[in-house]
């Protein structure tokens, strides 16, 4: 049983100081007690996703954001009855409690059990021809291009490893030889690797209509040029517990405008905001889709994510977004090549 006096917050901490905790632990949540140290609830990393994405600021106590009907196992509870309990609800770890409610550690089920490969594929769009990096991608496909010691490409897939997800699809084109030489069929690093050709230009999202084998579990996709730390497996979970048919990784963008902004109606100044900053959320180029969104994808047709999106959300489907806050990083131009190149050993 892990000890978990890292993890243990009041009602009373800010938002921000329980991201902290959250992030320098390893054991993927906080534990709300009162003052005697009985349980009151868990506040975990997609309560705080959905908090950022109502508005509600990092300063606030986290008193009305935390789940307050957690799941639990008793002291009492043997192993295999823990396991059942995490594997029925879907949890990765629960909170142990005497007899008196009181909180007495936390069982981790990945380490109750020996760890295992997700069934879960993952598509990679590695085709696209990264024209605004050359002339580094006229004899190199973007996804291929070094930072730190190995292709962006590599460093996507290991990541995707880490957490169990070994059934890797590349949607190729651009210089595909190279991509396929590299990593053939993925024994060598420690995965299964299929390859879909794109013959024609397809798009974010057509290329799905060329998967040979269709998925029967939810599935990721995700751009071959970005570099993330993000958790694939809260990714996951989000997209479960949402019941969605197609989850949007999406990240904050700021857009300071750089003069004076005049509000005017009917010809009359009414304010006037200096260089007032916006904020946005935009693509953050990683998804999850359930398998039936594949019946909205048109054959053989170029297509792209945000008309996919379109179409979902005019007909009722439930689309949701998860809000990163980990590192992440669109390698499009040169810039930000030179940036990962310097952030990376600092990150990975």
């Amino acid at each position: 049983m892990k000890h978990i006096e890292d993890i243990i917050v009041k009602e009373s901490t800010s938002i921000l100081e329980v991201l902290q905790i959250i992030d320098k632990s390893s054991k993927q949540l906080a534990i709300v007690v009162d003052e005697n140290k009985k349980l009151l609830g868990t506040i975990s990393d997609g309560d705080i996703r959905r908090a950022l994405l109502n508005n509600v600021s990092l300063n606030e106590a986290v008193k009305n954001i935390y789940s307050k009907n957690p799941t639990v196992a008793s002291i009492n509870n043997s192993k295999e009855e823990i396991i059942n309990i995490c594997r029925t609800r879907k949890l990765h770890q629960i909170p142990i409690i005497d007899n008196n409610g009181n909180l007495i550690g936390l069982e981790i089920l990945d380490e109750l059990i020996s760890k295992e490969n997700k069934p879960n594929k993952v598509v990679l769009m590695v085709g696209g021809l990264g024209t605004r990096l050359r002339p580094l991608t006229e004899n190199t496909p973007k996804p291929m291009l070094k930072v730190g010691d190995k292709p962006i490409l590599q460093t996507i897939v290991e990541k995707f490893a880490e957490y169990g997800y070994i059934n890797i699809i590349m949607c190729v084109n651009y210089k595909s030889h190279i991509i396929q030489d590299y990593f053939g069929n993925g024994n060598n690093f420690g995965v299964n690797i299929e390859y879909i050709f794109e013959e024609q230009r397809m798009g974010t999202a057509g290329a799905l209509s060329l998967l040979q084998e269709k998925p029967t579990e939810p599935f990721f996709v995700m751009n071959g040029d970005l570099l993330t730390n993000v958790n694939f497996e809260h990714l996951h979970d989000y997209h479960i517990s949402n019941n969605s048919i197609g989850t949007m990784c999406v990240r904050e963008y700021d857009f300071q405008v750089p003069y004076g902004v005049v509000n005017i109606k009917n010809s009359k100044i009414l304010s006037i905001e200096e260089k007032p900053v916006h904020k946005f959320f935009v693509s953050a180029g990683i998804y999850m889709f359930s398998p039936e969104v594949l019946a909205n994808i048109p054959q053989n047709q170029f297509y792209d994510m945000p008309t996919l999106f379109e179409n979902l959300i005019s007909e009722n489907k439930n689309t949701i977004s998860f809000p990163l806050r980990e590192y992440w990083l669109d390698i499009g131009r040169m810039e930000e090549y030179q940036k990962a190149n310097k952030e990376y050993n600092e990150v990975f």
